[in-house]
């Protein structure tokens, strides 16, 4: 969509009509899985604008942010519903116009701002393929660099390498972290430390400041992970309306995450071709660009037919879990797989002690693993850690083997 600073990048190759590409717009929607009356909704409201734009003599390929708030504003309708779907649907056409090269955009940030926009780019892609990390990864680290590097871009130079120093870095960590969990804290620094690498080996920077963001300190397995007992586990997952295509959906991902322990990220990225039907086993791509096979258990099996059979349909997607809602693509990403075990969790009328609820599961298998006599070596096989240490913080939760190592408690006028 056109904004309100700079000059056009480029001129269409063609002249555009709207009318057009309006219609090829609406058959896109049509093939990714919109209704037939949210389609005539988004025509209406497409329509009206039309007729609106010709009124004050606006091109309608020179169409501003600005337009479509001043149209948005002079509905007569103080329904907020309605006017939320007009801007989403505006937005999303002059977006699709912008995809197909129907009309050119123009610069979406002041001259000054491109250099922290070319840093910012060439960093994502120096932690896709010189870092080797995960799409989730990249989400996380991404909107802090954004921020800090906008951050130091205000000056006169606008050049946001010049501008980084050890006080920037320690006073954008320092105002960011104010109020915020250690987790919180503790991204932040890393993806601060990850991008004065990235500048100085790009030569943005003479020194390599990575050393001057300060360490967030964690202590290694000062509390115990939180988790569910096996009778809550089997409620949360009897919660899903197994009559409904999303009831079934979300049955197979919470059986996916209690049986396998797998995580968020690994659900949302699982392709129909890492189902082996015959072998019965999954392909999971894991962290670290990792890839494993574990077994495909009946239950989860039986779960996954289901919704492929009943449920998913044809798609371009080759994603296994989609969109309940047009369009139908793959799920957005973890924090959807988060959110379906946090109703599975309300509807079971348990509550949550500890943020990260897609973990919970995941806490809770291993959990069961180990008080059922299995060693740390075999629970890091099935939750697939590169370390024991990271398996050693659920051998705190057995507390039969904790009862075997106590001591007595000392009693007055007892030998010692």
């Amino acid at each position: 969509m056109l904004t309100d600073t700079g000059p056009l990048a480029a001129q269409t190759r063609t002249p555009f009509k709207f009318d057009e590409g309006v219609e090829r717009y609406l058959d896109y929607l049509r093939l990714v899985g919109y209704s037939p009356s949210t389609l005539r909704k988004k025509r209406k409201v497409i329509g009206a604008f039309a007729q609106w734009a010709r009124s004050r003599n606006l091109a309608t390929d020179l169409v501003k942010d600005s337009d479509i708030g001043a149209f948005v504003s002079c509905l007569d309708c103080p329904c907020q519903y309605k006017a939320a779907f007009t801007l989403s649907a505006l937005q999303l056409l002059f977006k699709y116009f912008l995809a197909q090269d129907l009309i050119v955009a123009r610069a979406t940030t002041p001259i000054k701002d491109f250099r922290s926009d070319e840093l910012l780019r060439c960093y994502v892609q120096y932690l896709r393929t010189d870092r080797g990390l995960t799409e989730c990864s990249v989400r996380v680290y991404t909107p802090f660099v954004r921020d800090f590097l906008a951050e130091q871009a205000v000056g006169i130079n606008a050049n946001a390498a010049d501008a980084i120093d050890a006080s920037a870095i320690r006073r954008f960590l320092v105002s960011r972290a104010q109020n915020r969990s250690s987790e919180y804290s503790r991204l932040l620094a890393i993806a601060l430390r990850s991008l004065c690498r990235f500048l100085f080996i790009r030569g943005e920077t003479a020194f390599d400041l990575s050393v001057c963001v300060p360490t967030v300190r964690r202590w290694r397995q000062a509390s115990i992970p939180a988790f569910l007992a096996a009778e809550d586990v089997a409620r949360c997952l009897a919660t899903p309306d197994l009559s409904t295509s999303c009831g079934r959906r979300d049955h197979a991902i919470l059986l996916l995450l209690a049986r396998l322990g797998l995580r968020p990220g690994e659900i949302v990225v699982l392709e129909l071709d890492d189902l082996h039907w015959r072998s019965g086993e999954l392909t999971i791509h894991g962290k670290g660009q990792s890839v494993q096979r574990l077994p495909l258990l009946p239950d989860i099996g039986e779960a996954l037919s289901v919704y492929l059979r009943m449920d998913r349909g044809t798609c371009a997607s080759r994603r296994v879990f989609l969109r309940e809602r047009a369009p139908h693509d793959g799920l957005a990403g973890p924090g959807t797989i988060g959110q379906i075990v946090r109703v599975a969790l309300a509807r079971a009328g348990i509550e949550r002690t500890s943020r990260g609820a897609a973990h919970l599961l995941r806490h809770s298998l291993a959990t069961q693993m180990i008080r059922k006599g299995a060693s740390l070596a075999q629970i890091a096989e099935v939750l697939r850690h590169r370390s024991e240490n990271t398996t050693a913080i659920y051998a705190k939760v057995s507390d039969e083997a904790l009862r075997s190592v106590a001591r007595p408690w000392p009693i007055s006028g007892e030998p010692q």
